[in-house]
């Protein structure tokens, strides 16, 4: 009986340890300045940008988007 509750406990512990582990994730504060720069954006140019967005809207019949591509005939 001991031993269950040892191992109940230390699941709980570990459980606990792992989602607190989480709690980091994404950007504080102080570092927003450096993902706002432009340098760290994912399209430099917006004349490439609006050229990439007329090249994705004539081929695939949709606009917006960018990582994501479908069909302009409808068949999806």
């Amino acid at each position: 009986m001991k031993k269950r509750y040892i191992i109940q406990y230390a699941f709980i512990s570990l459980s606990l340890i792992y989602l607190n582990g989480c709690t980091m994730l994404g950007v504080q504060p102080w570092e927003r300045d450096l993902i706002s720069k432009e340098s760290m954006s994912l399209s430099v140019d917006d004349l490439d940008a609006s050229l990439d967005d007329h090249i994705y809207f004539s081929k695939e019949g949709t606009s917006g988007g960018r990582g994501f591509s479908a069909g302009g005939c409808g068949c999806n």
